[in-house]
């Protein structure tokens, strides 16, 4: 399994449909690095991942709106397409297995990040602590 995870800001609202039965949200995540070109002058390269997170739990859905910081994993998908004018195109999507809020744009809404997650119970949260070297050494079998 390829898993791909994205820290970026929600490009717009989440939408949440039913197909066939399941709950799907649907939204866009932007991901922008920073460099420095050959000639030395500071470029940006923004990467945009299409996601769908299907689930019941559809709470987190009225959290995901555009501007908001958000972490997600999943597995990725590349979509190749024709443009009208003929040209080649791709876009890279996510099935998500979970996302987690990070928080907002300054001066936006009171979303502090709170540490809300919709991951699993089973998967550890990012903000959990890793476990200390000494309890793991106590684990070993020599």
């Amino acid at each position: 399994m390829i898993k791909l995870q994205v820290i970026g800001n929600l490009g717009k609202d989440c939408v949440t449909n039913t197909v066939n039965g399941k709950n799907v949200m649907n939204f866009t995540v932007a991901h922008t690095e920073k460099f420095k070109d050959s000639s030395g002058a500071q470029r940006e390269k923004t990467i945009w991942v299409d996601c769908a997170y299907w689930s019941d739990r559809t709470g987190i859905a009225p959290y995901l709106k555009k501007g908001t910081q958000v972490y997600v994993e999943g597995a990725p998908e590349v979509r190749t397409y024709q443009t009208q004018d003929g040209k080649s195109g791709a876009s890279l999507s996510l099935r998500v297995l979970t996302v987690q809020l990070l928080g907002s744009r300054a001066g936006e809404g009171s979303n502090s990040g709170g540490g809300y997650s919709s991951a699993p119970s089973s998967s550890p949260a990012m903000n959990e602590q890793p476990p200390v070297a000494s309890d793991i050494a106590d684990d070993l079998p020599f």
